[in-house]
């Protein structure tokens, strides 16, 4: 279901879960989005970072979560920002889903995940 005006080019898939964001049971006042941002309102990236800011965004941890309605509303979630000049929502937590590794460095100078391929090598 695409919107009016806008070009809409989501997978099947993700357009079924797109319709649980719109759920009173995310985005009511006593949603699951509602409770986490209540619960952590800061961007746990950002604090991982040494930064401090406000979190606006209620993100699933495990994106495999999102693909049904019985595992979509109970998380476990994460609050991030999604505002500049960060945006660690949209920007850094994307490329790390596609990524399939997180891209945080260590005070030593090297990938934090095992995963990455630095790491691996």
């Amino acid at each position: 279901m695409a919107r009016t005006g806008r070009r809409d080019d989501r997978s099947s898939e993700a357009e079924a879960y797109r319709v649980l964001y719109r759920d009173k049971r995310w985005r009511g006042p006593q949603g699951a989005r509602a409770q986490q941002l209540a619960t952590q309102p800061l961007c746990e990236m950002c604090l991982k970072a040494g930064r401090i800011t406000a979190a606006t965004v209620c993100d699933h941890v495990d994106p495999k979560t999102k693909g049904s309605e019985a595992t979509f509303f109970a998380g476990p979630f994460q609050s991030l920002c999604d505002a500049l000049p960060w945006r660690c929502h949209s920007a850094r937590k994307q490329q790390q889903e596609a990524s399939g590794y997180h891209t945080e460095v260590g005070a030593d100078g090297l990938p934090t995940d095992p995963m990455h391929p630095f790491n691996r090598g």
